[in-house]
């Protein structure tokens, strides 16, 4: 398997990317493509024990920062890292391609400059693999969209019950639409008019959830417009960084709490672990003719490594393919 992984992509850029690249190329023993500007990349690899894996340099003299403005920016910037690394997967030289940069850039060069839609695709989505207690829920859009018809909603559950299947190995989704309110007559127009498509859908759905719902894994598959599935995970992740510097600062308020929180230290971690998304690494970008996975700005090096395992993971379980079949066939 080739993985393509943009190194420009995260804020602290290329240090965690080639950090979370060795990781990968070294668990996996794939061969790992970096793109973006040569020099600073191989300066960078130079930190690390490389003998033995497969990591190759493709130089790409612009990068498109996380500030600019990204239909701009896919038009300006021709020679960008990811202009370059979504060309090699749609020549067919890499099998996935993955970047923590800027997801609206990342989205303009995929579908309007490089891989395009899957025939029949309305729009892309951007997808969420949520860790929580209970096990992984798939929230879609969760930003390539902001203003949604009822029919991409449609689209966006469809995929994403087509990866639950292909990728995550669930037999029968639970497909649900993310709403105030779990009666069928709740939530805008949107959300109404949504309701009574996937009722006939022939999918396996089950109505509307509200986010503690969701939270709880009531659901595999949540639906909602790219504007309240970005507002609702962000809230989610800020939500759980405030509850963990909370705990963090009682343990140490007093010696005696402080002596508790070394005790249960080991817990804690691994707590930690299990709700963390730097432990699925990112998202997929479903609706385009390639395997993208879009990772948060902020990863850090392991993040960057379950990023690229990701992509192993689409790449493996054929969802381009899955989801062209999916729509040829109105649903599964």
């Amino acid at each position: 398997m080739r993985i393509v992984l943009d190194a420009m992509g995260s804020d602290n850029y290329p240090v965690p990317d080639v950090a979370g690249a060795v990781l990968a190329a070294r668990e996996w023993g794939d061969e790992i493509i970096l793109v973006g500007r040569e020099e600073i990349i191989r300066q960078e690899l130079a930190r690390h024990d490389v003998a033995g894996l497969k990591l190759e340099v493709v130089h790409a003299p612009e990068v498109i920062e996380m500030d600019d403005e990204p239909a701009w920016a896919a038009r300006a910037k021709k020679n960008s890292s990811m202009h370059v690394g979504l060309g090699l997967v749609r020549d067919g030289q890499a099998d996935g391609y993955v970047t923590a940069g800027n997801t609206g850039g990342v989205l303009a060069v995929a579908t309007l400059h490089t891989l395009r839609r899957i025939r029949g695709v309305k729009r892309p989505a951007l997808a969420a693999i949520m860790p929580l207690p209970a096990g992984h829920v798939i929230a879609l859009d969760i930003g390539a969209n902001a203003d949604c018809r009822p029919e991409y909603l449609l689209q966006f559950a469809l995929m994403g019950d087509v990866y639950a299947r292909a990728v995550l190995g669930c037999t029968r989704p639970r497909v649900a639409l993310l709403s105030n309110g779990e009666e069928p007559g709740k939530g805008n127009t949107l959300v109404k008019e949504t309701y009574k498509l996937l009722t006939n859908s022939g999918l396996n759905f089950i109505g509307n959830v509200e986010p503690k719902e969701l939270v709880t894994c009531h659901a595999d598959v949540v639906v909602s417009d790219g504007f309240t599935g970005n507002i609702f995970i962000k809230t989610t992740e800020a939500t759980a960084r405030m509850l963990t510097d909370l705990i963090r600062d009682a343990i140490k308020a007093s010696p005696l709490t402080a002596v508790g929180g070394l005790l249960a230290k080991p817990a804690f971690r691994r707590v930690a672990r299990r709700v963390d998304p730097f432990e699925v690494g990112g998202g997929p970008l479903l609706g385009v003719n390639g395997v993208v996975i879009v990772a948060h700005g902020r990863s850090n090096e392991r993040a960057i490594k379950n990023a690229i395992g990701q992509a192993r993971k689409a790449v493996q379980g054929k969802i381009v393919e899955a989801i062209r079949d999916g729509l040829a066939k109105g649903q599964r």
